[in-house]
C-alpha cells in the first residue's frame, strides 16, 4: 500500500507518542500530510504538523483544532480520535466519584464526539471522509478492579461509532473503531508499574496478573504500537473502502469470542 494516502490530510489526537504517533507515523508513511495534536509539544521534533490543543477534553477544544486545521489546509481526509486514556482509580464502584466518571466521559467520548462535529461538515462537502475512533479491548471485557469507568466510556464510544457510520455512510463517510488490548507503550508500561508499587509485586509478575484477570493472552504478549498503526493503515485506505461500522480488535486473541 506505498503511498496509498498521497495528497490524503489526516489528524491524529494524542499523536505525540504511544499509539498516536505509530499512526501518525505510519500514514505520514503511507504519503498522507499528517497534523498531530496534544497538550505539549513533542520534546523531539517531528514532521508532522503539530496542533497544540490544550486539554482535548474541554468543550471548546474540538473546534479550536478544527478552525487551525481547516485554516491551514482547507479539508481534512482522514481523522483518527486517539486521544484518551484511562485516568480513575482502581479499586470497583465504591471508590469512584462523580468526577472520576465525569473525566472519563470527557476524554475518552466527548472529546471524539466534539472533534467530529467540527470537521464532519468538510468531509461531507468533499463526500467523502474517513474517521477512526480508537477504543478499546476493556469495553467490551470490563476489569471492575481497574477499568470500570473506563470501559464505560469506550462502550459509549462504540455505539456512538456505529450510529454514525449509519448516519454518514449515504453521504461518502467510513466510520469504524479499533480496540486495542495490552499494548506496549509508556502509558501502560507505567500503569502497569503503578500497580506493582502498590501491590509490593515485580512488573513482571504483575503483568502476568492481569494476563490472567483478563482470562488469557494466546499470543503471551502486548502488541506494538506498530501493529496497531498498521490495522488503522489499512482501514483509512482505499483498500477498505467497504468497510464502516465496524469495531475491529486487535488483542491477541484475548477475548474468548469471535
Amino acid at each position: 500500500m506505498a503511498n496509498s494516502l498521497k495528497g490524503k490530510i489526516a489528524l491524529v489526537t494524542g499523536g505525540t507518542k504511544g499509539i498516536g504517533k505509530a499512526i501518525a507515523d505510519k500514514l505520514a508513511l503511507e504519503g498522507a500530510k499528517v497534523i498531530i495534536t496534544a497538550r505539549t509539544k513533542p520534546a523531539v521534533e517531528t514532521e508532522h504538523y503539530f496542533i497544540a490543543a490544550g486539554d482535548i477534553s474541554r468543550p471548546e477544544a474540538g473546534q479550536i483544532i478544527a478552525d487551525e486545521l481547516l485554516e491551514e489546509f482547507g479539508k481534512v481526509d482522514i481523522l483518527v480520535n486517539n486521544a484518551g486514556a484511562n485516568t480513575s482509580p482502581g479499586g470497583g464502584y465504591s471508590t469512584l466519584m462523580d468526577e472520576d466518571w465525569n473525566n472519563e466521559i470527557q476524554l475518552n467520548l466527548m472529546s471524539a464526539v466534539r472533534v467530529n462535529k467540527a470537521l464532519i461538515p468538510s468531509m461531507v462537502a468533499q463526500k467523502e471522509g474517513v474517521i477512526i475512533n480508537i477504543s478499546t479491548g476493556a469495553a467490551l471485557q470490563p476489569l471492575w478492579k481497574m477499568t470500570m469507568s473506563y470501559s464505560a466510556s469506550k462502550a459509549a464510544l462504540n455505539a456512538y461509532t456505529k450510529a454514525l457510520a449509519s448516519e454518514l455512510g449515504p453521504q461518502g463517510i467510513r466510520v469504524n473503531a479499533v480496540s486495542p488490548g495490552l499494548v506496549k507503550t509508556p502509558l501502560m508500561e507505567a500503569f502497569i508499574a503503578d500497580i506493582a508499587a502498590k501491590n509490593r509485586t515485580s512488573v513482571e509478575e504483575t503483568f502476568h496478573a492481569i494476563k490472567n484477570e483478563i482470562g488469557d493472552l494466546p499470543l503471551g504478549r502486548m502488541a506494538e504500537p506498530a501493529e496497531v498503526a498498521a490495522l488503522v493503515s489499512f482501514l483509512v485506505s482505499p483498500e477498505a473502502k467497504y468497510i464502516t461500522g465496524t469495531n475491529y480488535r486487535i488483542d491477541g486473541g484475548t477475548l474468548p469470542v469471535l
